[in-house]
């Protein structure tokens, strides 16, 4: 491989040896490599069903459902709140249907101690400026992030006709009236001309498929559902006061783990946190917003120049302006930077990937060195290094992580990539050893790469019974990740085969809401009784997709594996669709805004 003239130098100017980094980040990744892929987790049915309770609100009981309404919207967290926010305007009335006891998505579910957005808070909480809210910190906290989500279904009266606590189990097109039937878990059958989908990928818990984790006899939760009557305090930061005689095993080292194990080092008697591959965890440098500072920035539209900035700083297309400053723009500065510095000769594909690269591993000795820098125990310190490119995995920030590693009583257990051996009546095994604990907390994040229709908890039925887990069968075919052939009046909001902006999902939920509101409210207008996308639209935006040049570092099957990267297994075609704009997320949300505001949709048939 070409490499551009310099290299990879530490901050003091020492080269980087990138052959060996190389070598460590293979080892490392061959370390987790295993056959079973997403099989290695429970699905938290059976007697694993306790785990999904919902600890936060009662279920209220009421009649069904079984009237017609104008849209439905599976999901009530962001997808569901902005394109509910953004029909409301249009005039339009939506009925969300959300499993959860309120609005607010991942963000109703998730109430671990110190859970907070990765993404600065002016960019990843949308409609900021519609409803005049001001963040509190750059990166805000869960509590106001769910204020948030509850602040705009009251602003666009989401409230008025939303089902909570409520769980859809089918969906079928009803090609004689031309509307969908919808079902669900409380007895609805009700109807809608307009059907669409934002269920998202953080809602359903799993758990690691660790021998013998039903017989332990302690406490245990996962931290979606976190048991607050057992720890004490409470998501808005009260100390875990029920800890102080308790031994606590927190299973995950993930983002959620990683926001959750300050609080925890602080309270319990001891803490040992089993450890299969470590989160590169980069300065968060968290603080409030300034008043009088947003004032200044914050003229009509800055809301949306903000989310612009970012994601063409983020994805290498701005031209070097920086609003957000943060730790996702720092790497992408950086490689632009690298980019442009390379001499003419260099300035071909392979020399624009290592000088890229490079960045990347100055970048990641930077956050090992800050762990030998922060982390006492040598050993401790060493186990905390994470060896694969930042893009990996998903990164992490923070600036009191690394710190509680020096508390007398936090205990990294780290499995080098094999993971825990099995749980007993008593604790945790691993490494050979067995941890006596009175409770188990499993960081274990999400199901992701598991299919739509399984997540979702139901499937969907189309035209001429076409069912969608058989359409999806070897992979999304969509146009712009929203219309799906065979699928009348559906429309699906998430971000792959459209930008595919991992960094701020929020932004491509957000132009997905305004793109739906114009097209319902155009097939209203005209009296039209369905909308679908042609066939041959549908096949041409698959092909465009064929023709990315893939993922990057982001899915490689060089990294570590993870839901990034399909837990390290081929997934083939799927995985081939699994991306978005080949142009990139700025180049696709300005041709969107084009097809949108156009008035033609081009692809899209009105009958």
């Amino acid at each position: 491989m070409t490499t551009s003239t310099r290299g990879p130098v530490r901050p003091d100017g020492t080269p980087i040896d990138k052959e060996a980094v190389r070598r460590k980040y293979l080892e490392e990744r061959d370390k987790r490599l295993r056959a079973d892929g997403n099989d290695q987790y429970l699905r938290l049915t059976g007697e694993l069903a306790g785990y999904l309770t919902d600890p936060y609100t009662p279920r209220t009981e009421r009649a069904p459902k079984t009237d017609h309404v104008t849209v439905a919207f599976i999901g009530g967290g962001f997808a569901g709140l902005v394109t509910g926010a953004r029909l409301a305007e249009a005039g339009v009335p939506v009925r969300i249907v959300e499993k959860g006891g309120d609005f607010g998505g991942t963000w109703y579910w998730n109430r671990y101690p110190g859970a907070q957005c990765d993404t600065a808070s002016l960019i990843y909480m949308p409609l900021l400026e519609e409803t005049g809210h001001v963040p509190t910190e750059k990166y805000a906290h869960a509590p106001e992030i769910l204020e948030h989500c509850q602040r705009i279904g009251k602003h666009y009266g989401l409230y008025d006709d939303a089902l909570f606590h409520t769980e859809v189990t089918d969906l079928e097109w009803d090609a004689a009236a031309a509307r969908w039937i919808v079902r669900t878990d409380r007895g609805d059958a009700f109807t809608a001309q307009f059907l669409a989908m934002g269920t998202g990928p953080l809602h359903v818990p799993k758990l690691p498929g660790i021998p013998g984790i039903t017989t332990f006899g302690g406490h245990s939760f996962h931290t979606s559902r976190w048991d607050y009557a057992y720890t004490g305090g409470d998501a808005s930061g009260a100390p875990l006061d029920r800890l102080a005689d308790k031994r606590v095993a927190l299973i995950g080292t993930g983002a959620t783990a990683v926001q959750a194990v300050p609080h925890l080092a602080g309270a319990c008697a001891e803490l040992y946190v089993f450890q299969r591959t470590p989160s590169s965890v980069d300065v968060r440098g968290n603080g409030p917003i300034d008043p009088e500072w947003f004032a200044s920035i914050a003229t009509p539209g800055w809301q949306r120049r903000w989310l612009e900035n970012f994601t063409a700083t983020q994805t290498g297309a701005g031209d070097g302006e920086d609003l957000v400053m943060d730790g996702w723009t720092d790497l992408a500065r950086r490689m632009r930077e690298r980019v442009l510095s390379l001499p003419p000769e260099e300035q071909t594909l392979a020399g624009m990937q290592a000088a890229m690269e490079d960045a990347d591993v100055e970048k990641m000795e930077e956050i090992r060195a800050r762990v030998d820098a922060v982390v006492a125990d040598p050993e401790t310190a060493e186990g905390l290094k994470a060896w694969y490119r930042q893009l990996c995995k998903r990164p992490c920030f923070h600036d009191e992580y690394l710190d509680a590693y020096n508390r007398p009583g936090t205990h990294l257990v780290h499995t080098d990539g094999k993971g825990v051996e099995r749980i007993t009546e008593d604790g945790v095994v691993a490494n050979g050893r067995e941890y006596e604990v009175d409770c188990i907390i499993y960081a274990s994040g999400f199901e992701v790469g598991t299919d739509y229709t399984q997540r979702a908890g139901y499937d969907v039925t189309g035209r001429d019974g076409a069912r969608l887990s058989e359409r999806w069968a070897d992979g999304m075919r969509t146009l712009h990740g929203t219309h799906v052939h065979g699928f009348p009046n559906l429309f699906v909001v998430q971000p792959t085969q459209g930008a595919n902006l991992i960094s701020n999902v929020p932004h491509n939920l957000t132009e997905s809401g305004r793109t739906i509101a114009a097209i319902v409210r155009h097939a209203l207008d005209t009296g039209a009784r369905e909308v679908e996308v042609t066939a041959e639209a549908e096949q041409a935006w698959v092909e465009l997709l064929l023709t990315h040049p893939g993922r990057g570092v982001i899915g490689s099957p060089d990294c570590t594996p993870g839901y990034y990267n399909n837990e390290g297994r081929d997934a083939g075609l799927r995985a081939k669709l699994n991306v978005g704009y080949p142009a990139g997320a700025a180049a696709y949300f300005t041709y969107l805004e084009g097809w949108r505001s156009s008035g033609d949709f081009e692809g899209l048939m009105f009958r």
